[in-house]
């Protein structure tokens, strides 16, 4: 039995909601899609909650109209400007000597509980990087492996409580509940990337309006990310100034005009700005060194932060630009004299059964991802923003990642709520640990034991 899945991706110039029909092999078909100005949004996120969900209603109803299905919960995008991201580990003892889904989950709650996570921050994702068992390193799927102890490193991405909770306001005041929350990094990873890239490593550029995220990949799992506020948009500014003409016809100029190649000394007439029946000529050699100047210093500062990760030299398969940005003629060609010697590609969405003409361009990648996310390709055993763990062989239509083959004596109408307040207790103590009495923490131990 197929299901539908809409996604919203709120970004900082645009609003773009998709629908999809995923079948149980997993296979995506598009059926809808709606695009609509992004209004109550600065840098991807939330500013005005009210004209944010109006933007996010009419992207909806445009999807829906289209699709010609009502569905009314939907996976979110969310924007990197307040997140914030920790590595931690995991060690669990396995007392039967051999590795169940119920080991993976407690080495992964077991991770989450030793970071040190401030309180006005949420987890996205606590995305597992390295399974060891017992001293193996590397271990793809630990499930099914005879060992004594399991560990996990993970790469965990926190934003902001408030940040998110606006968000899910915005979203809930379009009339649609949020089921699923994803860093659009993230997204336009999964969209853009295939499993030789993942696995050799990769740094995804999400190059926007008014933001640039990047994602670096390795090991089949993000192990770094990072915001930068400044996109095309950018760009429109420096063209308006520079030249003394209106935004709007400053944009048009970066969209006729806007190249990184040899520049041309042409002449063209543009409106001065507040006093629009008086023209000026404007050398289109001016025109290219205000794109080529603002261009080179976005890229420079995106390859400081690549340097910054020091994960540089595992990134074998280079870096992958997407984005409405990353469509400037000549782009790739500046990226790679900025980058050194990593090879630079120009991605657009993976093609899929439905996708719209419209949708295969760079800026559709976010997206895109976020369908691609709810049919599976997420990292394996990640921890997502409903704390949930998830596996492939998670129940869709019942929203919970519990493998029903191991959860003993919780199958149960209940389910749900229990586990919610399971997570809701692991919170809470996850919260209290630093205060916690050396016998407290025991027992918080011997309680969490028994419930993972």
């Amino acid at each position: 039995m197929s299901r539908t899945v809409l996604a919203i991706d709120i970004g900082s110039t645009k609003i773009c909601a998709v629908i999809a029909e995923i079948d149980n092999n997993n296979k995506i078909s598009i059926t809808g899609a709606g695009t609509t100005k992004a209004q109550g949004l600065k840098k991807g996120s939330i500013t005005n909650i009210e004209l944010a969900s109006r933007s996010i209603r009419t992207a909806v109803d445009d999807a829906k109209r289209v699709a010609g299905s009502d569905v009314n919960h939907a996976i979110v995008s969310i924007s990197g400007a307040y997140t914030k991201s920790l590595n931690s580990n995991g060690i669990v003892n396995i007392q039967s000597k051999e590795i169940s889904f119920e080991e993976i989950k407690r080495v992964m709650h077991t991770s989450l509980y030793n970071a040190n996570i401030p309180n006005e921050y949420e987890v996205l994702h606590a995305l597992p990087f390295n399974f060891k068992v017992d001293d193996q390193d590397y271990i793809e799927d630990p499930l099914g492996m005879n060992a004594s102890r399991l560990e996990v490193e993970t790469h965990i991405i926190t934003t902001q409580k408030s940040n998110l909770n606006n968000l899910k306001k915005a979203v809930r005041g379009a009339g649609v509940e949020v089921e699923n929350v994803v860093l659009n990094s993230y997204a336009s990873a999964i969209a853009t990337l295939n499993e030789d890239e993942k696995e050799l490593g990769a740094a995804v550029i999400d190059m926007g309006g008014n933001t640039s995220n990047l994602a670096i990949y390795s090991g089949n799992a993000i192990r770094y990310n990072e915001y930068l506020g400044v996109g095309s948009n950018h760009v429109t500014s420096d063209l308006s100034m520079a030249l003394h003409t209106p935004l709007n016809v400053a944009d048009k100029v970066k969209l006729t005009y806007g190249s990184l190649l040899t520049p041309s000394s042409e002449l063209i007439e543009l409106p001065i700005i507040g006093d629009e029946e008086t023209t000026h000529a404007v050398s289109l050699e001016v025109v290219h060194n205000v794109i080529f100047a603002r261009v080179e210093e976005t890229l420079m500062i995106l390859a400081q932060f690549i340097e910054k990760s020091s994960l540089k030299d595992q990134i074998g398969a280079g870096i992958v630009l997407t984005g409405g940005f990353s469509k400037m003629e000549g782009i790739r060609d500046l990226a790679i004299a900025t980058f050194g010697s990593i090879p630079v590609r120009l991605a657009r969405p993976r093609e899929m059964e439905g996708l719209f003409e419209s949708l295969r361009e760079p800026e559709y990648s976010s997206v895109i991802g976020l369908i691609m996310y709810s049919a599976a390709p997420y990292t394996p055993y990640e921890i997502d923003v409903n704390k949930r763990v998830r596996h492939a062989n998670e129940e869709h239509e019942q929203d919970v990642s519990v493998n029903f083959t191991q959860a003993p004596d919780i199958l149960s109408d209940e389910l749900e709520t229990k586990e919610e307040s399971k997570m809701i207790n692991l919170e809470e103590a996850s919260a209290s640990k630093k205060s916690d009495e050396p016998s407290g923490l025991s027992k918080f131990f011997n309680w969490a034991t028994q419930l993972f």
